[in-house]
């Protein structure tokens, strides 16, 4: 069974006044932060791949990486599937990241039919492939596919957030945290975007350790 999809501002409204009202210390973060953005963006092979291409680099660098690839034509999953090595490896990927983009454009993955599944099936589907981890698989469902009751707890800024928010004396780890968003349900997802938001104000504030 697929919960609630986000959709609109007013879903993500709606999720943050039921937050602040469940969590107080969720208001205490939105006063700080302001209204949240909506965070959507189309689902498919294309939103993986750009996910792939950006692991353990820079935004400039994933940007201009993305760029080259569009350019040469293999966002397209046919294209990707077919591409060799040497194509790939032009434009910019490491040996590692283009046997992931060939891995995930050969895959027999259902982009439609991903949209109708549960959460917990659409992240297994999404780990099976190789180079998606968890965070990708739970990232996607957030914004790709517009799932309300997602979280990313392996995400180390969610992770720091809430220790500034709920004044941890540690950083919770991705177990711990995994445990504690158990009670932000059925807004899980809007609860990560609040923590995000939170993340930049604790960054300008007092630094990030």
């Amino acid at each position: 069974m697929v919960g609630r999809i986000i959709t609109t501002l007013n879903c993500i409204a709606e999720g943050a006044d039921w937050l602040a009202r469940h969590e107080p210390a969720f208001g205490r973060a939105l006063a700080v932060c302001g209204p949240l953005p909506l965070r959507r963006q189309p689902d498919g092979f294309a939103a993986l791949l750009s996910a792939i291409v950006g692991q353990q680099v820079s935004v400039a660098s994933a940007s201009a990486i993305w760029a080259r690839l569009e350019a040469a034509g293999l966002t397209d999953q046919a294209a990707m599937a077919a591409a060799p090595d040497e194509a790939l490896r032009a434009v910019g990927l490491s040996r590692q990241k283009a046997r992931y983009g060939r891995a995930l454009a050969q895959s027999d993955i259902d982009f439609d039919a991903l949209r109708g599944q549960p959460d917990a099936v659409v992240v297994s589907t999404l780990v099976a492939v190789p180079g998606i981890g968890l965070w990708t698989a739970e990232i996607y469902a957030m914004f790709a596919l517009g799932r309300a009751d997602v979280f990313a707890p392996g995400d180390l800024a969610l992770q720091e957030a809430t220790r500034g928010l709920f004044s941890l004396s540690e950083r919770p780890n991705e177990r711990a945290l995994r445990a504690l968003a158990a009670d932000w349900s059925p807004w899980r997802s809007v609860a990560a975007c609040i923590l995000w938001a939170y993340y930049k104000t604790m960054k300008s504030r007092e630094g990030i350790r």
